[in-house]
């Protein structure tokens, strides 16, 4: 997500001073630093990579955010304003589960902000195609309003930021291709291609309609 997107869902929710978040699969926590410095949270992330999180701790300096390491589920003690999933729900095959154990982590009225990748499940050759593809896990809109309102969540707000995300995947291949020299000598030349091949399917898919890059914002009531 850019920063103005990430703004836009932070305001949406109702981030502000005092209100209290966690941020699930927090990764190196640019995000969450960006909420804590522009708008003054009470922020924990959380994510399941040690060295993520080291990194996280490093980059927020003396922002008064907190990070721990764990796997979710289970979701730490709240209750919570707000909980974020930001760029990672598409790692979870299960969001009906993710969505059950997050409703009881948010106090009453408190909101869950997410981004959605949305679109029908991958068929076998979309799988065969995509680099990792059991970390991807596509979800149609209809299921994702359905596990929602099971769970009791009322959605509040949506926003669709398709064209922007494939903007951005195609200039990233473009931008790796360019210096795929330089990027194979770092990380070897399958990683590159593996890369590559991720951010053109994104950028096919999301150009199309295969996919949708959805902001959303639900309530507990």
């Amino acid at each position: 997500m850019t920063a103005s997107e990430i703004r836009a869902l932070a305001v949406r929710a109702g981030i502000a001073p005092g209100v209290g978040v966690l941020d699930l699969c927090c990764g190196v926590a640019g995000p969450g630093c960006l909420l804590v410095r522009e708008l003054g949270c009470d922020y924990l992330g959380i994510d399941a990579s040690a060295s993520a999180v080291a990194l996280a701790r490093q980059r927020a300096g003396d922002l008064p955010c907190r990070f721990a390491v764990a796997q979710i589920p289970p979701l730490p003690n709240g209750p919570f304003d707000i909980v974020l999933v930001l760029e990672t729900m598409l790692a979870f095959k299960d969001k009906d589960a993710l969505v059950r154990d997050i409703f009881p982590a948010l106090r009453p009225g408190g909101r869950f902000a997410f981004t959605l990748e949305e679109g029908a499940r991958l068929t076998a050759a979309e799988r065969a195609a995509m680099p990792d593809a059991d970390t991807v896990w596509l979800t149609p809109i209809d299921d994702m309003a359905a596990s929602l309102q099971r769970a009791g969540f009322v959605v509040d707000w949506q926003e669709d930021h398709s064209g922007a995300h494939a903007a951005t995947a195609g200039a990233l291949a473009d931008a790796f291709a360019a210096h795929a020299r330089e990027i194979a000598a770092q990380v070897g030349r399958r990683a590159l291609d593996e890369l590559l091949a991720a951010h053109r399917l994104w950028a096919e898919w999301l150009d199309a309609g295969r996919v949708r890059k959805l902001a959303v914002v639900a309530r507990r009531d």
